[in-house]
């Protein structure tokens, strides 16, 4: 299979791209296409065999349930039993945008999209490029990262096309996606709501509109078991080794291990802060962003893992942040993408 690539123009769509895009996932076939996280690889929803070559392309294990991506809140209702107060309020208020609902399914959803679970998960993308391809397709779109399972999740074509590159039909290229990590995902199917992956929308953005909301134990206690079944892979890492380091004591530390880890002859990446970027000339160094904008870590994050394994290095040193807020959000990917090796100073 042959993968083409799209390029749009957000300022002047090309609407036969869409048109095209949409026959494709009528036919059964899979579109990578753009959203303000990351680019997800989208099917129909609602065609089992179409969903079943998502888990094939991506090599995903068949317990990990997908998202359903919609284009108007209105069609969630036939999505799921019920859709609640609390979860209307929600919607109301942050969709479109990156935040994901789990509810009840209705019986439309096929198994194979919610794991073999009861409940679905669904989100309405604030992308409005993303809009406009899954309305172009009347049907909602099923749609992960277009990304092999387990590598950092792509936030440019060109990184899909990396891993997709004859796995799929077609690329929806809309250029670099805003936000850089995944949809916050909440599970509205519980007496008492629990997110059960941070996303942009943090723990303390949504007790605003939720006050009771709680976070998954596995989000406060290393130890314990996620709740959400795609949580317990392996996920966001690149090939090299990688370790975090969060505190003051973070660079002196750093510039320790780089040192070392040279001298053993392994090829060493640093990611880091704008700050300290002059500090680590000797090596492969690319930046974090601004420190006081977590934002710019979350855009550049999963783009910098990719750039530093296609430049062969044996291990990644990375400062860390703060689990608060956004950096709480940014850490969840950062340990995973670390196997774990994250220390705090």
């Amino acid at each position: 299979m042959e993968t083409k690539i799209l390029k749009i123009d957000r300022n002047n769509v090309d609407y036969s791209y869409l048109k095209k895009a949409g026959n494709l996932i009528k036919m059964g076939e899979l579109v990578a296409f753009p959203t303000e996280t990351v680019y997800g690889l989208g099917a129909d929803g609602l065609n089992e065999k179409a969903a079943a070559k998502i888990f094939k392309a991506k090599n995903r294990p068949a317990d990990n349930p997908l998202i359903l991506h919609i284009s108007e809140n209105e069609e969630l209702i036939d999505l799921v039993e019920k859709v609640d107060d609390k979860t209307k309020y929600l919607i109301n208020n942050l969709w479109p945008g990156p935040l994901t609902v789990i509810l009840k399914k209705s019986s439309k959803i096929p198994a194979i999209i919610t794991g073999g679970g009861d409940t679905v998960a669904v989100r309405r993308p604030k992308d409005e490029l993303a809009r406009l391809f899954i309305k172009e397709c009347n049907t909602p779109i099923a749609a992960p990262s277009a990304n092999i399972s387990g590598r950092p999740s792509p936030t440019n074509a060109s990184d899909v096309y990396y891993d997709m590159n004859g796995r799929i039909s077609l690329i929806l290229d809309g250029g670099e996606s805003d936000i850089g990590i995944e949809s916050t995902v909440i599970d509205m199917s519980l007496d008492k709501p629990c997110i059960l992956r941070p996303g942009f929308y943090t723990y303390e953005y949504i007790k605003e509109f939720i006050p009771e909301v709680c976070l998954d134990d596995s989000l406060v206690d290393d130890s314990k078991v996620p709740r959400s079944p795609g949580q317990k892979y392996k996920h966001y890492a690149p090939k090299a080794r990688m370790e975090v380091y969060v505190g003051d004591k973070s660079i002196s530390l750093i510039k320790d291990l780089a040192k070392k880890e040279s001298e053993k002859g392994n090829k060493v990446g640093i990611l880091v802060f704008n700050d300290y970027l002059d500090e680590f000339s000797d090596y492969y160094t690319l930046s974090l962003g601004n420190k006081d904008r977590l934002i710019e870590m979350s855009h550049v994050l999963f783009q910098a893992l990719r750039d530093l394994d296609r430049n062969s290095c044996d291990i990644i040193l990375a400062q860390g942040v703060e689990d608060i807020g956004l950096g709480k959000s940014i850490m969840n990917r950062m340990k995973k993408s670390a196997s774990g090796n994250v220390n705090y100073l």
